[in-house]
């Protein structure tokens, strides 16, 4: 029954938990509580203790903030709580206009958003350990990456308006960084390569993926990781529109004729692996490429014909996971 339910909404920081209890959508008790695995245990406790609230009564919501939810997701996991993870934005937009802000208002904000949309919550689970380490091994290697273009780009730019010997202590200066950084990436590629090979299931996913024109190793690890191994996110549509680029309509009444375009809420480094997918599709693929050029012809603009290939290539990597097969450019059902 709905009266049994507790919501608690907290808001994450690094230091500490603030957490707003409500029952049937009042407040019953509010907590600062350590972001440490010792003082969340004690409060737990204390809710059971105190209220006689027992695990399967607990639904908790908070906004993803990263490494900063670990600890708690860990505790609430061991439990058996049901938690969910929500887009802050979301959080934000589903309250309207909202004056004052504070850690304790926030949590208010959360656990009422939770308590509002209890039926349509989704539930956190947590990824198989060995997702997890690649998901870090992943954003590890986008962090290298950053950094090396951090240090190349200017040295590169340079050259030509500055005196030569100057440019040429600063490459020097920045030589050994550079090399160490390369070779910590080979031996992250290494590391990934390993994972990916010592697990069925991730190894026969990435190879399905990777089959499709265009989808290369990292996009497609990034897409396996993103859906929760396609078991978060089952659906292609459902990807686009995460990945920013499932086009939505601008119109309303007579009045505003907005061309149909892609959300800007979306995660922008899944967004920019598949726009370079998309590229060296439109380069690799014949057929693609022909399409491309096809559209471009009839007037279309470059960027949502771009767009256009970008969908045709998530629908082709969650077609192979579905159907547990590789790419074919013509498929003939197993049953034909």
């Amino acid at each position: 029954m709905e009266t049994q339910n507790y919501f608690f909404g907290v808001d994450v920081s690094k230091e500490t938990l603030d957490i707003a209890i409500l029952k049937s959508g009042e407040v019953l008790h509010e907590r600062k509580v350590d972001n440490q695995v010792r003082a969340i245990r004690k409060f737990l406790k204390e809710c059971r203790k105190s209220f006689g609230i027992t695990s399967d009564q607990m639904i908790f919501c908070m906004e993803h903030t990263g490494i900063y939810n670990y600890v708690l997701l860990e505790e609430l996991h061991k439990m058996k709580a049901r938690t969910c993870l929500e887009p802050a934005v979301q959080i934000k937009q589903s309250q309207g206009l909202a004056r004052g802000k504070n850690d304790r208002i926030d949590a208010r904000r959360i656990a009422h958003y939770a308590y509002k949309n209890r039926e349509e919550l989704r539930f956190w689970r947590p990824q198989r350990t060995i997702i997890q380490k690649l998901q870090a091994l992943l954003a590890l290697r986008d962090r290298l990456i950053k950094t090396r273009v951090q240090l190349e780009t200017p040295l590169e730019e340079s050259i030509g308006f500055i005196d030569p010997e100057i440019a040429k202590s600063m490459k020097a200066a920045s030589k050994a960084t550079l090399k160490g950084i390369d070779q910590d990436l080979d031996r992250l590629e290494k590391e990934i390569s390993q994972l990916i090979g010592k697990d069925d299931n991730l190894r026969q996913q990435f190879t399905q993926a990777t089959s499709v024109p265009g989808i290369g190793k990292v996009t497609a690890l990034h897409m396996i990781v993103a859906t929760g191994e396609f078991e978060r996110i089952k659906e292609a549509k459902q990807f686009a529109c995460y990945s920013g680029v499932a086009p939505f309509e601008h119109t309303s009444g007579t009045s505003i004729r907005g061309r149909t375009r892609v959300s800007r809420m979306a995660n922008m480094t899944m967004k920019k692996l598949l726009h370079m997918a998309a590229m060296s599709a439109i380069q690799s693929c014949q057929e693609l490429r022909e399409f491309y050029l096809r559209k471009v012809a009839e007037g279309k603009n470059k960027m949502s014909v771009i767009n256009a290939v970008r969908n045709k290539l998530i629908a082709r990597v969650f077609a192979c996971i579905h159907n547990q097969r590789l790419y074919q450019k013509t498929y003939q059902h197993a049953l034909a």
